[in-house]
């Protein structure tokens, strides 16, 4: 966990700063695990968020609105009971220990001053909010540990709040460079540097332990056995730079991104250890940088989510598709030997006087093939031989009837599977909740989902295709998904614009738009390269992509969305990586 006790150090100052002698004026709980308290004071208002979430535990000012429940849970309720107008008079950290304690100025019911602790502890899964009174008593807690869910500590209303259990490591603020690292030394000779930085310090981060480590052995991996004497040198001089960094709050906001701008992590300490693998961005402030690290990353984790029930939904409906096909096929493939059905039905015909009654099979001559070799068929020897030959006709009939609704069936079924495809492949596109939104209208009109019952749908403008600027001036637009697919082709560009679409594989319908001008070689090229980042191919060398003009592609009547055919194009093979971002 990157947010670790050096760095709520450096949150605690921003607090202070913010908080002192503020007052508390609204308190929210937008969901189960989180706490929004507004404060107000001379100087302004401002507003704190308490996550006791596993995955994002934090405390920090914070500025993104969370939208609210109509009726507040009962923790809520009692916070608001116990410190609505509450000053703030102190926040307090235990030396290096992932916990702020904030102490409140409150007026009981007798109108008596009291002081009321908030304690936020940041343990993982293990955090929580937990609000005590003047004799450290807990009031009451976010989540609440029972002797069923620790022997250990037990957080409960009326018990005495208790710290966590203290880790056996050396607090930076008390102890010196010198000493950090006899402790390392004492650790597994075959321990890796990081690794016994993080098991010697309290309040550091894995992050900020691979970072003095990657300084240490200027990007050289190394353990404690490794260690030369320059080594241990650099190392005594890096933690004593830790050291003064952590105890005189000198830290920065630091973060760092992948290649795809996507948040990674973030320390008080400039970050090098990804090299040219991740981009590091400076924050104005340690509350705005989480601020953007969280938003990005709690929105991916809700996308996450969000996509599963449709995922599954579709792999489940795709899978059905398939299983159904497969047992169609067979049956077809049974349905292929109607022939010797009526061949059967022939010879016996043809035979009528020859067959005794009662037989139950016959050896007849085959006059179909050359030499008439002898066919043995089955009779049925309740029936007299014109009804046996009439049976095997009528078999005959029902196994041609079957092999044209079976062609049908499985023609649809494979329409219906080549459209869940289209809309897999947008939902692994999909890079906005509203994206996700959009596909599951889809997928609601196209009867895959119900509507909730009692909720009205939304009614919000579609949106707009992904625009793109491509070489000599001209534009192409990429749909998202296959309702916005069937809206650009269809209705949205011109007739003299030019269509792309990769072959035979599922994508985004990409259109090039012309102005009335003639498109040139490398706009053509570039759009049909975004064709490709824009489907399932993304990922290939070479991919085949069709073009033609808009004039020449239709929808057919009753269609699925995104479902077109085109005439008189030609096909281009392409490298993805050329498209523009």
């Amino acid at each position: 966990m990157a947010l670790d006790g050096a760095f709520l150090r450096h949150i605690r100052d921003e607090l202070e700063e913010a908080l002192l002698g503020a007052r508390v004026d609204k308190i929210h709980q937008p969901n189960r695990e989180e706490l929004v308290v507004a404060f107000r004071s001379r100087e302004g208002a401002c507003r704190v968020l308490f996550s006791a979430r596993a995955n994002s535990a934090r405390v920090h000012l914070t500025e993104v609105a969370l939208e609210n429940p109509k009726q507040p849970p009962m923790l809520c309720m009692l916070l608001r009971k116990k410190l609505q107008g509450a000053k703030v008079v102190a926040i307090r950290q235990p030396e290096l220990e992932r916990l702020l304690h904030f102490d409140f100025d409150s007026i009981n019911e007798l109108g008596d001053h009291v002081t009321l602790t908030l304690t936020m502890e940041i343990m993982g899964k293990y955090s929580n909010i937990i609000l005590t009174d003047e004799e450290g008593k807990i009031v009451d807690a976010l989540k609440r540990v029972d002797a069923e869910m620790s022997s250990q500590r037990l957080v409960l209303p009326g018990l005495t709040y208790h710290l966590p259990p203290p880790q056996d490591k050396l607090c930076l603020l008390d102890h010196t460079a010198q000493e950090a690292v006899q402790a390392m030394r004492s650790l597994p000779k075959d321990m890796e540097l990081s690794k016994a930085l993080l098991a010697a310090l309290q309040g550091v981060s894995p992050i900020v332990c691979r970072e003095v480590a990657h300084q240490v052995g200027r990007g050289q991996e190394l353990t404690i056995m490794t260690l030369n004497e320059e080594q241990l040198f650099r190392l005594q001089f890096f933690v004593q730079q830790l050291k003064e960094t952590v105890a005189g709050r000198t830290g920065q906001p630091y973060m760092a991104v992948d290649l795809k701008k996507k948040p990674m992590d973030f320390s008080f300490l400039d970050i090098h250890q990804y090299g040219t693998a991740a981009v590091v961005r400076r924050g104005e402030t340690f509350s705005s940088l989480l601020d953007g690290f969280y938003r990005e990353k709690d929105q991916l984790e809700r996308m996450r989510v969000r996509e599963q029930d449709l995922l599954r939904m579709l792999s489940n409906h795709a899978e059905r598709l398939s299983r159904k096909i497969s047992a169609q096929q067979g049956e077809l493939e049974q349905c292929a030997q109607r022939d010797s059905l009526r061949v059967a039905g022939d010879l016996i015909s043809a035979n009528l006087y020859n067959l005794p009654k009662g037989a139950q099979a016959a050896d007849l001559p085959d006059y179909y093939q050359e030499g008439q070799p002898l066919v043995h068929i089955k009779l049925d020897p309740a029936l007299t031989a014109s009804q046996n030959a009439q049976k095997y006709y009528k078999e005959y009939r029902k196994a041609k009837t079957a092999e044209e609704k079976l062609n049908e069936q499985i023609a649809l079924a494979g329409k219906e599977l080549e459209y869940l495809d289209s809309v897999l492949d947008a939902l692994a596109r999909a890079e906005t909740e509203r994206d996700l939104a959009e596909i599951r209208a889809e997928l609601m009109e196209q009867g895959y989902l119900r509507a909730q019952r009692g909720k009205k749908a939304k009614k919000e403008s579609p949106s707009a295709p992904l625009q793109f600027e491509v070489a000599d001036g001209f534009t192409v637009l990429v749909g998202r998904n296959n309702r916005q697919n069937d809206q650009l082709t269809m209705r949205t560009a011109n007739n003299n614009d030019w269509w792309f679409h990769v072959k035979n594989i599922p994508g985004s319908h990409t259109v090039l738009v012309t102005e009335g001008r003639t498109p040139t070689d490398a706009a053509m090229e570039q759009a049909a390269a975004l064709a490709a980042r824009h489907s399932r191919a993304r990922a290939s060398a070479q991919v085949p992509v069709d073009y033609t003009q808009i004039r020449h592609v239709s929808k057919p009547q009753g269609a699925r969305p995104g479902m077109v055919i085109y005439t008189n194009y030609k096909t281009v093979f392409v490298d993805p990586a050329q498209g523009l971002e």
